[in-house]
């Protein structure tokens, strides 16, 4: 199969659907690869990282969606990016369309055959392909935020670790999965005041022991949000629902219980946000504020730690790219049913039910795709 690299072009996206050592393996297996210029640069991966192992560099993302057969990204499809698939192709990349319509639309005009890594499944109803990224955005939501907690950033002067005889900073953490575990992780690292919310009390046991009581642990009741939020130097948002919106677990009114110059951080933007007042942001402005509480909303956190996300990334991904070169993707969604709950799209239907709810649209069963 010929497998298709585009540069992203997301703002401030730096990451690469491939990197070297996974087109190597794809080069072995048989296949062919080509990249578009300097898709790699923004990890540290030139041209000549991929053209010494045999794959081909084109001139422009054009000239790549009309040669292969099937396109590996890391972000969602961008308007032009959608125009420029076609059918019977394969798109295997992050889609999160619940909150996107302008894309699902642009994906159900191609008529492409769309794979979305945050829907496919593994053992347990775990999500192996968002994993890595959701480590990568956990971690990195307390790094931001403690920066946006700055004076000079417009936050309150807090230093979440604190000093000797000056109490640390508090963090709130919404949502105990991987986000909000390794949000934790590196809060508690910090010398932070960590409690964490979630809804099943199996999960909140898991982490009490993992912390040995280190972190602070309750149920998420809307009673219990408003009385953290009263002490809350951060809150991070981890809410997800695959595949679905994200429950708007912080409203609006609620703002008013933060201290001045707290700050939010949305890990769960890219499904519409978690909180009331989020908005998707960039790299480029990556904060607002509303009633005077600090909104840190970017949709591809870890594009900022692009070799780091990519490499990470690709761990996970390279196993199914394979897969789909190597037995088209109607066979590899037969073979597999994980990978099979990632489709999203296909030949102008929306094949995932609760991205079809989510955007109001009819819903074709995967089943019947098959």
């Amino acid at each position: 199969m010929r497998i298709g690299v585009p540069k992203e072009v997301k703002i401030h996206e730096y990451r690469v659907g491939l990197v070297p050592c996974s087109v190597r393996e794809l080069i072995q297996a048989g296949h062919e690869v080509v990249m578009e210029t300097g898709a790699g640069e923004g990890c540290g991966f030139p041209d000549e990282a991929y053209t010494d192992l045999g794959a081909k560099v084109l001139p422009t993302a054009a000239a790549v969606f009309e040669t292969a057969e099937m396109i590996v990204k890391v972000k969602e499809p961008q308007p032009q990016e959608c125009a420029m698939l076609r059918e019977g192709q394969l798109l295997f990349t992050y889609l999160h369309l619940a909150p996107d319509p302008i894309q699902a639309e642009g994906l159900i005009k191609s008529k492409a055959t769309a794979i979305a890594y945050e829907t496919v499944t593994g053992p347990g109803n775990s999500l192996p392909l968002l994993a890595p990224m959701s480590e990568v955005a956990g971690r990195m939501s307390v790094q931001v935020g403690s920066r946006c907690l700055e004076k000079e950033s417009g936050g309150r002067g807090v230093l979440l670790g604190g000093i000797p005889g000056v109490a640390p900073g508090k963090v709130v953490v919404i949502g105990g999965g991987v986000v909000g575990t390794n949000a934790a992780r590196i809060a508690m690292g910090m010398g932070a005041e960590v409690t964490i919310l979630d809804r099943s009390v199996n999960r909140l046991r898991v982490l009490d022991e993992l912390y040995d009581g280190r972190l602070r642990t309750m149920y998420s009741t809307q009673s219990n949000v408003e009385e953290l939020l009263k002490s809350a130097d951060l809150v991070v948002g981890a809410v997800l629902i695959p595949g679905a919106a994200a429950p708007k677990v912080v409203t609006k009114e609620m703002l008013g219980l933060m201290p001045k110059g707290s700050v939010l951080v949305d890990v769960s933007i890219d499904q519409g946000g978690c909180f009331e007042t989020s908005r998707p942001t960039t790299h480029d402005k990556p904060t607002y504020v509303v009633d005077d509480i600090l909104h840190y909303c970017v949709t591809n956190m870890p594009g900022a730690v692009a070799r780091t996300s990519a490499m990470g990334l690709n761990n996970v991904t390279l196993p199914f790219v394979k897969e789909l070169a190597n037995h088209g993707w109607r066979e590899a969604l037969l073979k597999d049913p994980h990978l099979q709950e990632g489709l999203n799209v296909h030949d102008g239907q929306i094949t995932y039910k609760k991205v079809a709810q989510a955007l109001d649209l009819p819903y074709t069963p995967t089943g019947e795709v098959l």
